[in-house]
């Protein structure tokens, strides 16, 4: 059996692979795949109407908010912001705590100056103190990662903005904790971490920030477009949006946000537990209070890891199924993903088998 420590695309819960695999063919009485019949057709429209109620009631999404569902992933989104919101003052602030904020600064930086508000890091390891902060209160927009893959930092609070809008990438973390969307102008997920197959994004946005779109914003980002027309202004991934549903009532079967934050919360504490309790054979570079619920990045054999060890460890790994859990090619190392889809089960095996490597290679 396989474990899919993965980062991206990741897991699916089994169940609703299992629930796909039967309807792959016929929807209902459709008699047709989703995949198959017109996104403009009253059965379609209501499954589109049902996953956007779902996430709705899942995190509880005031009415004066709009739900678009977007193409163009979580890199799309990062032009998109940036011309749908830049355009009030021509200016916009960037946590940057990763390479995904970093990404995100540098694309927004076409369309407008931005700012880095805190002091640009070698080494991704922490969430700089509010105090190091340097906001400019006439920015059109604050904009941060909620979670970052690939640095496994995420941020224990949400940023004070005053009376700036708040825009938040939670690609990595969406539905894994409880969030109080009244503190965000802006929320955005690309699908293929939590929430469903690559190849949507959701996006959260508070309706006096629509309609505000740079004239060079091509219609397929615009907000105001796209809200209009609920989604459906161009012919939306049918099959993706509907995977996606039954991810977000599968979410709602078992427990909804609050239990996906429990167990998360579980499950890494097993492998940070481990981390901690090896006298240093595990390394986690990430400062304690912003370490990832989601991604948990370490070296083996110290802080500057011993690549030999970890490609021993990676093949062990994959005789017992757990697979992709190489850390980006960016910083090496090992990086396991616990996304809602992975068990607390599957977290406690690779607990298991890293203090199996402990034993038989600490010296």
């Amino acid at each position: 059996m396989v474990i899919n420590f993965g980062a991206g695309p990741a897991k699916l819960p089994r169940e609703v692979l299992l629930e796909v695999q039967k309807e792959v063919v016929e929807y209902g009485s459709s008699g047709m795949s989703v995949m198959e019949m017109s996104h403009r057709g009253a059965t379609y429209v209501a499954l589109h109407e049902e996953t956007l109620a779902l996430v709705k009631e899942l995190i509880n999404v005031p009415d004066n908010y709009k739900i678009l569902l977007m193409q163009g992933g979580g890199t799309g989104l990062f032009a998109a912001v940036a011309m749908n919101l830049m355009g009030r003052t021509g200016k916009a602030d960037y946590l940057v705590t990763g390479s995904w904020s970093a990404t995100a600064a540098k694309e927004a930086a076409r369309y407008g100056k931005v700012n880095w508000v805190v002091p640009k890091q070698e080494k991704y390891s922490t969430v700089p103190d509010h105090k190091q902060w340097k906001l400019d209160p006439d920015a059109s927009y604050v904009y941060y990662c909620d979670n970052e893959t690939i640095g496994g930092i995420e941020f224990d609070t949400v940023p004070e903005t005053g009376n700036v809008p708040l825009v938040v990438d939670m690609s990595s973390n969406m539905l894994s904790r409880p969030i109080d969307v009244k503190k965000f102008g802006v929320i955005f997920a690309c699908a293929q971490k939590n929430i469903g197959p690559a190849g949507i994004t959701v996006v959260i946005v508070r309706e006096d920030l629509i309609g505000h779109a740079m004239p060079i914003t091509p219609t397929i980002f615009d907000f105001g477009v796209i809200a209009k027309a609920n989604s459906i202004s161009n012919t939306p991934p049918t099959f993706i949006i509907y995977v996606m549903g039954r991810v977000f009532a599968w979410i709602k079967r078992h427990g909804g946000v609050e239990e996906m934050h429990r167990k998360s919360l579980t499950k890494s504490q097993l492998v940070y537990d481990v981390i901690a309790n090896s006298n240093g054979f595990y390394y986690c570079p990430v400062e304690a209070r912003v370490r990832s619920r989601m991604n948990v990045p370490f070296r083996i054999g110290g802080a500057a890891g011993d690549e030999d060890l970890e490609k021993l460890f990676l093949k062990g790994a994959e005789a017992l199924g757990m697979q992709q859990l190489k850390g980006h090619r960016s910083v090496g190392g090992i990086r396991a993903s616990l996304y809602n889809a992975v068990t607390v089960e599957e977290a406690t095996a690779l607990k298991q088998y890293m203090q199996e490597f402990l034993k038989k290679h600490c010296k």
